[in-house]
């Protein structure tokens, strides 16, 4: 479980978050909205260890992932918007990925290539972003992470590889398995989030599931 207790963070004098606090728990795929700017990329990065907070608490299964332990680290795989394209192939890269993820499943990445409709043995440098996009993706769910963060995975993608998306990503969702979307697209993946966290201005202005907001207690 992801865990965050009254945490402040903030770039210098721009403040990010205060005092907010989250949880997340195994067996869902968690909608992260907001408008750009408003720290979705930022708490991704808390969650991941790329960045610490000022104040309170951020763990993953008791642990502060800024700490870097590989222990805890081998439970997370983060996609960011901005991410670097790889050096030389798809399945290249994976494979190396795979040396330090021990529930990596090489099959799981064919099949989800094909899925996707993307050629694993051509160059990253060689693909369009979509592609590239469609790539990773496929990585990322065949490292079998617990926690699986998804930085805007839509941005990129034309209408039906959007479909394909949301098609593996609810395929291959598990009960034991923690993902976590962030997007300001909801269009993209309001059938497949559930349930949703809605960032503005420093806090978590809504955290609820489509059933309970749907059925407000009266």
């Amino acid at each position: 479980m992801i865990t965050i207790n009254n945490l402040d963070f903030g770039y210098k004098s721009q403040p990010v978050f205060k005092n907010i606090s989250l949880g997340f728990e195994k067996g869902n795929i968690y909608g992260l909205l907001g408008e750009n700017g408003v720290g979705k990329t930022s708490l991704l990065k808390l969650i991941s260890g790329l960045q610490k907070p000022t104040a309170g608490t951020c763990e993953v299964d008791g642990i502060a992932p800024f700490n870097r332990l590989p222990k805890t680290l081998q439970k997370i795989y983060f996609i960011s918007e901005d991410f670097a394209i790889p050096e030389g192939t798809p399945i290249n890269n994976v494979r190396e990925l795979g040396m330090f993820y021990p529930n990596y499943d090489e099959s799981l990445f064919f099949e989800l290539c094909k899925e996707l409709d993307v050629d694993p043995t051509r160059k990253y440098a060689e693909m369009s972003f979509g592609q590239q996009k469609k790539c990773l993706i496929s990585t990322a769910l065949a490292l079998n992470t617990d926690y699986l963060l998804l930085d805007e995975p839509t941005n990129g993608l034309d209408i039906p590889s959007k479909t394909l998306f949301r098609q593996v990503i609810t395929k291959h969702a598990t009960e034991n398995r923690t993902i976590i979307i962030s997007t300001h697209q909801v269009k993209d993946v309001e059938n497949l989030i559930d349930p949703i966290i809605i960032l503005d201005h420093d806090e978590v202005l809504l955290k609820a599931s489509f059933r309970e907001i749907s059925h407000p207690q009266s």
